[in-house]
C-alpha cells in the first residue's frame, strides 16, 4: 500500500521516497491539479512566459556566443596553439546548455535528476559526518576533516543549494498540512546546516548565503514577515558562529592574515595572494581593455608575475580568483559585457516563486556571488554545477510556461 502526497508547484521534481510508519510515502511536486499554491500560478501570466521564454533565448545565444568570443580569441593571443586551446577548455561547458533547454523542455523525467541531486547530496552529508567523527573511514585522503570528496568548497556550494530548495519545499509542506514529512524535510535542511557550521564551510558561502536568505523571504513573505524572518535567520547564524568551534576557528585564522597581510606582506597568505592577483589582472587588463590578450593568457600573465619569486608566491596559476577579471585578461570589455549580459538573462529566467524557479535562482545567484572571490564560472566542478543547475531548471521552466509539441527529447 503506497500513501502518494502530492504538492501542486509549477514544475515537476520527485523529492524523496522514504517510509513512515511502516508505509512508503512518495512527495511529488506537480505542475498541474487543484488546491496549487497561489503564487504557484502567477508564472502562467502571459508576462511572465513571455520573459521566461526570452530570457531561455537570449541565456542560450549569450552562452553560445562566449564560447564563439574564445575560439575567436584564439587567434590574437601570443601564447603557443596548446595554451591557446588549453584556455578555450574552461568555456566549452556552456555549449551543453541549449542541449539542456531543449531536452528538459520535452522529457518528462526531468524531476528525477533534481531528485537524484538531492539524494547524492544526502548521501554526502551522511558520509561528510562519518568522516568528520571518524576520520580513518575516509574515502579519498581529503585536507579537510569532514570532507570526505573532492574539497569544502565544492561541499559548501551543494549543501546550500540544498538548504534553501527544501526550506520552499517544507513552506509548501506547512500549507498543505503535511506536517510529518514538513518535518522530515525541515529535518534535512538542518543537517544541511549543521554540517557547514560545524563540520566544513567556505568562506563565499558567507558572501552568497545572506543573500540567499533575503531572496527567499522577500519572495515568499510579506514585508513585515520578511524583515522578520531575516531578523531571525541572522540572530540564529550569530548564535551558531559563537557556539561553533570550527567557525571560531575559521575567524581566527581570518583574523590571523588580515594581520600577517598588514604587518608582513612578504609572508604569502590566502587574502594576500588573492589581493595580489587581482593587482596583476587589472594592470594586464589596462594593457588591452577593449579586447583582451587572447585566449588563454592569464597563464603566461601569471607566469611573469611569478618569476623570480620562491614559496607560495612562486605558484604558476591562471585563475585570478575573479570571475570577471579572468574573462576582462582574455576578451576585455567586450568579453565582460557578454558575461554580465549572460547572467542577467539566466537571471531573469526565473521570475516566479515556484519551486524549480527558486532552484534556479539560487544556482544563478551562487554563482555570480561566489564569483567575485572566485572563477566558479570557468572552475570544473562550480562550473558544470551551473550549466546542469540552470539548463534543467532552464528547461522545466519552459516546458510549465510553453509546453513542447509533440515530439521526443533527446534522449527519452
Amino acid at each position: 500500500m503506497r500513501a502518494t502526497a502530492e504538492l501542486n508547484l509549477q514544475g515537476t521534481v520527485v523529492v524523496a521516497a522514504f517510509p513512515a510508519r511502516g508505509v512508503p510515502i512518495q512527495i511529488q511536486l506537480s505542475n498541474s491539479g487543484e488546491g496549487a499554491r497561489p503564487y504557484s500560478r502567477d508564472v502562467n501570466r502571459p508576462s511572465c512566459a513571455t520573459l521566461s521564454a526570452l530570457s531561455i533565448d537570449r541565456g542560450q545565444f549569450s552562452s553560445n556566443r562566449f564560447f564563439w568570443l574564445a575560439i575567436l580569441g584564439m587567434s590574437w593571443a601570443d601564447d603557443s596553439w596548446t595554451v591557446r586551446l588549453d584556455g578555450l577548455r574552461p568555456v566549452a561547458k556552456l555549449l551543453a546548455m541549449p542541449f539542456l533547454f531543449y531536452h528538459f523542455q520535452r522529457s518528462q523525467r526531468g524531476h528525477w535528476a533534481l531528485a537524484a541531486f538531492l539524494a547524492s547530496c544526502s548521501v554526502l552529508l551522511a558520509v561528510s559526518f562519518i568522516a568528520f567523527f571518524a576520520p580513518d573511514l575516509k574515502i579519498e585522503a581529503t585536507k579537510f576533516p569532514g570532507v570526505p570528496v573532492r574539497n569544502y568548497i565544492d561541499q559548501s556550494q551543494e549543501f546550500a543549494i540544498c538548504i534553501f530548495a527544501l526550506l520552499v519545499i517544507v513552506l509548501t509542506l506547512i500549507e498543505k498540512r503535511r506536517m510529518a514529512l514538513a518535518i522530515f524535510c525541515g529535518g534535512m535542511a538542518l543537517g544541511f546546516y549543521l554540517n557547514m557550521t560545524f563540520v566544513a564551510l567556505a568562506r563565499t558561502a558567507v558572501l552568497y548565503a545572506p543573500v540567499l536568505e533575503i531572496l527567499f523571504a522577500a519572495k515568499y513573505f510579506t514585508r513585515n514577515k520578511a524583515i522578520l524572518v531575516c531578523l531571525i535567520g541572522f540572530m540564529a547564524t550569530a548564535v551558531v558562529g559563537f557556539a561553533s568551534p570550527y567557525l571560531n576557528t575559521r575567524v581566527n585564522f581570518f583574523v590571523r592574515d588580515y594581520k600577517l597581510n598588514r604587518d608582513t606582506p612578504e609572508v604569502a597568505t590566502s587574502d594576500g595572494q588573492r589581493l595580489a592577483y587581482w593587482r596583476a589582472s587589472v594592470r594586464s587588463i589596462m594593457e588591452a581593455p577593449l579586447f583582451g590578450h587572447g585566449t588563454g593568457s592569464t597563464k603566461e600573465m601569471f607566469q611573469r608575475q611569478a618569476e623570480g619569486k620562491t614559496g607560495e608566491w612562486g605558484n604558476l596559476i591562471r585563475n585570478p580568483h575573479n570571475q570577471t577579471l579572468y574573462v576582462a585578461i582574455q576578451w576585455g570589455l567586450f568579453g565582460t559585457i557578454i558575461l554580465l549580459a549572460m547572467w542577467y538573462f539566466h537571471f531573469s529566467l526565473f521570475p516566479g516563486t515556484t519551486l524549480i524557479s527558486w532552484i534556479g535562482l539560487i544556482v544563478v545567484v551562487q554563482n555570480v556571488i561566489s564569483s567575485l572571490v572566485n572563477s566558479h564560472l570557468f572552475d570544473f566542478h562550480e562550473g558544470w554545477l551551473y550549466v546542469l543547475g540552470v539548463g534543467i531548471a532552464g528547461g522545466l521552466q519552459l516546458r510549465s510556461t510553453h509546453p513542447p509539441p509533440e515530439t521526443q527529447s533527446l534522449v527519452v
